[in-house]
């Protein structure tokens, strides 16, 4: 049993880290925010700064918001001495950045995999999350024990890189279910149906998705308080252009998003942006 390390106590990364400390293996968390590491304090240990994590732990994971986060997080790392060490980025990143990460950690004789999920904040809490792993099956086969505390299921994608690359191929997709589902629901509004049976229409035929049922309640209820925020769709999106999603799709996806943002419902859940389809569609 070897002695984890978790840096960044997000969304995503709070249930994840807690999984991880349910599942009884010496754990060792840091967050920016330091309030976000009180419920650690007594089966934990909670580190005061990055070298301090770094120090004490075999597999550092890291999950963070974005390319910033993650560059500023690693250059503190990249000044220890990280020689044996395994580090897991389960971010959503750009493959630049996750390929630059990856490089950096290797030369100092330590191990690196990109290991970002599929699933939101509940798949997170329950451990139901698929998780797609860029990296050698040497480290790959040092992690299991402990991804299989945070996930169902685990694919190893290939070398560095590919996992990342899994992740914003997925992610892509889904910002085409969300923008398509939310229009849909707008239409069948449109025509007189009711939403409740429209939605269990989409749920039990085969346009129905794990994506499509967890955003139900959303929509019945009309609150979006976010499980994945619209403006994190946005930053994929843009993630998913940059590495060559260049597609009729994508520019109208990049534009509907980027819009949504500038109006506002940027820190709503994803599914909201049925409100921005709507206030544009009462304009025209």
């Amino acid at each position: 049993m070897e002695k984890l390390g978790f840096i960044g106590l997000g969304n995503m990364g709070y249930p994840m880290a807690k999984n991880l400390e349910k599942a009884g293996f010496p754990l060792t968390v840091y967050n920016r925010s330091i309030e976000k590491t009180d419920d650690f304090s007594k089966e934990s240990v909670v580190a005061k700064n990055i070298p301090e994590l770094v120090k004490s732990s075999d597999i550092i994971f890291t999950m963070l918001t974005d390319d910033q986060a993650v560059r500023e997080v690693y250059a503190q790392i990249l000044k220890e001495d990280i020689s044996e060490k395994l580090f897991i980025d389960m971010s959503t990143i750009s493959l630049e950045t996750s390929k630059y990460i990856a490089s950096a950690v290797i030369v100092k004789e330590a191990g690196f995999l990109d290991a970002p999920v599929a699933g939101s904040t509940k798949p997170a809490a329950d451990a139901t999350l698929i998780i797609m792993v860029g990296g050698s099956g040497e480290e790959l086969h040092r992690a299991t024990p402990y991804l299989e505390k945070l996930g169902k299921q685990i694919v190893h994608t290939g070398e560095n890189g590919k996992g990342i690359s899994a992740k914003l191929a997925i992610n892509y997709f889904l910002s085409t279910i969300y923008q398509g589902l939310a229009e849909t629901i707008l239409f069948s509004d449109k025509l007189g149906l009711d939403r409740l049976d429209m939605l269990e229409i989409i749920n039990e035929s085969a346009t129905g998705n794990g994506a499509t049922k967890v955003k139900t309640p959303l929509l019945i209820q009309q609150k979006f308080n976010p499980a994945f925020a619209l403006d994190l769709m946005l930053k994929d999106v843009k993630l998913a252009v940059d590495a060559g999603a260049d597609f009729p799709l994508s520019k109208v996806l990049q534009k509907t998003y980027q819009s949504a943002h500038e109006a506002g419902f940027g820190k709503e859940d994803v599914i909201g942006i049925i409100n921005y389809l709507k206030k544009t569609n009462e304009k025209s």
